[in-house]
């Protein structure tokens, strides 16, 4: 079969195919009589090898090893394809959630998309004040998405820079419930912390409805329904009485509960809540 018929069958192209002779990977059989190369079927079935590995990521120097030589082992060089796969399949996505994020920003032009590029690397600096800077240029300037900034306050361990984050997430209300609710789902407690008391500071019915969803549910730690508590004990929830109450008898934001059941008692009814609760604790104390 000569180089043309090869191609066509192959998909390999005749340019393709002469590089590989020159590399000695496939040398065709013979020649017709004018001087054309013809491959034979056992040529043929090589170059489909050599484009099954190469599928695989191999190097061309690697097919010819794993082709040639009866001692080349695959398990350590697959080893270290799975291992380079997964670097830039982590490296394609993490662009491709950069990319989102610029694209939810609605940029104007490649001014705004540069400014865009510029908070978002800031807020993944190593330094505080960087990061600070970055959250409150995110309201100031070309706003960052919600994404990128719940993403941000989730993982910020310095408190000024989380509060400037909480700051500048405020404007964006329901929209950032979602990835925050999430957050409370995390396996990393101190991740749960920072997501409530985030969606403590948003003043929505949404986030109402995310705290109370945490209040009650039995999967929700001690932390979590903690803030909580304290933040619909500020929004005048009776149901956060429990939860409050336990707070101040175990000495966690004891000061802030028992500010909290005060604005509470202003209502009769969850006052008379309170004092049921109350005299119950004291008739049967828990051991």
């Amino acid at each position: 079969m000569l180089i043309g018929d090869v191609a066509r069958r192959s998909g390999v192209s005749a340019r393709m195919l002469r590089h590989y002779e020159t590399l000695g990977l496939v040398r065709p059989t013979g020649r017709t009589g004018s001087g054309y190369r013809e491959y034979s079927d056992e040529d043929i079935r090589r170059v489909f090898h050599i484009e099954s590995l190469r599928s695989l990521g191999l190097s061309l120097r690697d097919v010819g090893r794993a082709l040639d030589d009866p001692d080349f082992a695959p398990a350590e060089l697959v080893d270290d394809l799975v291992r380079r796969t997964r670097d830039r399949i982590a490296a394609e996505t993490e662009l491709l959630t950069r990319l989102h994020r610029i694209n939810a920003a609605e940029p104007a032009d490649w001014a705004d998309v540069l400014r865009i590029v510029a908070l978002l690397q800031a807020l993944r600096s190593t330094s505080a004040g960087a990061r600070q800077r970055a959250a409150l240029a995110s309201v100031e300037a070309v706003p960052v998405p919600v994404e990128a900034l719940v993403e941000a306050v989730l993982g910020e361990p310095d408190p000024n820079v989380a509060g400037a984050l909480r700051w500048a997430l405020a404007p964006s209300g329901e929209d950032a419930l979602p990835p925050l609710a999430k957050g409370l789902r995390s396996p990393t407690a101190e991740v749960r912390r920072r997501a409530a008391r985030t969606i403590a500071e948003l003043p929505t019915d949404g986030a109402t409805t995310v705290l109370r969803t945490a209040l009650t549910d039995p999967d929700t730690d001690p932390t979590v329904r903690g803030h909580a508590a304290l933040a619909l004990g500020a929004r005048g929830v009776a149901d956060a009485v429990p939860v409050l109450l336990d707070l101040i008898v175990e000495g966690r934001n004891d000061t802030e509960a028992a500010d909290a059941l005060s604005r509470l008692a202003s209502d009769p009814a969850t006052a008379d809540r309170i004092a049921t609760d109350l005299v119950s604790r004291l008739a049967h104390p828990t051991t």
